[in-house]
């Protein structure tokens, strides 16, 4: 990855004048590469990082292992563009190992996340099984330390 995507990746709120001088090129240079990088499908978007944990009513994330059965015409690129589809997917990465496909899933309950498995998600013909894994706490998510303590703080010594 060359290192205008690094400095994105990492903060894509940076301004071209900002990016320019940290890669030593003009703001014209930079936002022409941007661009490029926009129109070939490189860059597909941008986003806030978000520690859903410190939200009121955080949404319930699962991680869910799917083994599908291979199509004839396609392999597994069908049905992973379909489950892909669902609102409530919002990443879905073909695996190897054990299972075929692995997605993180977002509900508003553990119920609405359940339903979903077992009234959308199981009943595709191609799928073979399925296993859900929730998450309680999130450490780091996309590079970024959620839980970061104030290093100005002493450390806590007990007697």
């Amino acid at each position: 990855m060359d290192e205008l995507l690094k400095l994105l990746k990492n903060n894509a709120k940076e301004s071209s004048e900002t990016l320019a001088k940290m890669l030593g090129g003009t703001v014209e240079e930079v936002q022409q590469r941007i661009d490029e990088y926009e129109r070939g499908g490189i860059i597909q978007g941008y986003q806030a990082v978000i520690n859903e944990d410190k939200l009121d009513g955080a949404p319930v994330t699962a991680a869910i292992e799917v083994k599908l059965t291979a199509e004839h015409a396609g392999g597994f690129n069908r049905i992973a563009e379909r489950v892909s589809r669902f609102p409530e997917v919002r990443s879905a990465f073909l695996m190897s190992g054990g299972y075929d496909l692995l997605l993180f899933v977002h509900g508003d309950t553990l119920h609405e996340v359940a339903s979903f498995v077992s009234e959308k998600l199981s009943t595709l013909d191609g799928v073979v099984g399925t296993a859900t894994h929730f998450m309680l706490k999130t450490y780091k998510k996309n590079d970024v330390l959620m839980h970061v303590e104030d290093e100005t703080e002493r450390p806590k010594v007990s007697p």
